[in-house]
């Protein structure tokens, strides 16, 4: 597994990926601005009509004590919408996988794998579809693991681990259905989750450094390419 997370790294470099590097950047940065402008538009109407109903309930006479509460709540969404931006980074670079991990799996195929036969693009709304299932699935997980972050330590270990469950299966598949239909690529993921978790690892590790992790959709299809190609070797033998 690492030499597989080397490997995966040292391409990232390479003139070829820059350039899908630089595509899958830009669509998940517009993407996560996008939601970011829509919290924002959300949380602050939110805060802007309970304002409202406050000085309407309690009288004008508290017209400064609501302005200040509301600048208070104005700041703490904010605040809420940046961290929400951060959580929703895996989220995000899953979707954005969609629409390349055929261009990086090639990539990967072609150095490491020259003889062997080449993988069949995958549809792009079938990519898409499971891309959009794989986004609101790292939400759910989220929104369910989000209690924890109030238990010092405890939080991030689950966040970590959440990101390594959900991360390998979502990578593993992208990889896997460029050789087998969608069921199969599935049922390999079940069968061989364990090393998938143990790639699903590396992927959360990456996802975990800020800026960074926007070249996670590289990073995750190109560890998760090698390791389909060792799952099949052995099944194979």
């Amino acid at each position: 597994m690492l030499d597989a997370a080397i490997k995966a790294l040292s391409q990232m470099i390479s003139p070829p990926f820059r350039a899908v590097l630089f595509k899958s950047m830009g669509l998940a940065v517009a993407l996560l601005i996008v939601v970011a402008i829509g919290l924002q538009r959300v949380l602050s109407l939110l805060v802007d009509s309970s304002g409202l109903w406050l000085e309407t309930t309690i009288g004008s006479g508290a017209h400064g004590t609501i302005n200040f509460i509301s600048w208070i709540l104005a700041f703490v969404a904010g605040a809420g919408v940046v961290a929400g931006a951060v959580f929703l980074v895996p989220a995000a670079t899953s979707l954005v996988a969609s629409f390349f991990v055929d261009e990086i799996a090639a990539l990967v195929e072609k150095r490491y794998y020259p003889d062997d036969p080449p993988g069949i693009v995958v549809p792009l709304g079938r990519a898409l579809i499971e891309g959009l299932k794989a986004a609101f699935l790292a939400i759910i997980i989220y929104l369910c693991a989000i209690p924890f972050l109030l238990v010092a330590g405890l939080g991030i270990v689950i966040f970590f681990l959440a990101n390594a469950f959900l991360l390998g299966r979502i990578y593993f598949e992208f990889a896997a259905m460029r050789f087998h239909p969608a069921g199969e690529a599935k049922r390999l993921r079940r069968i061989h989750q364990g090393t998938i978790f143990l790639g699903g690892m590396f992927i959360a590790a990456f996802v975990s450094i800020p800026i960074v992790n926007l070249a996670t959709p590289l990073f995750g299809t190109a560890l998760m390419v090698h390791v389909h190609k060792r799952i099949i070797g052995r099944t194979h033998l």
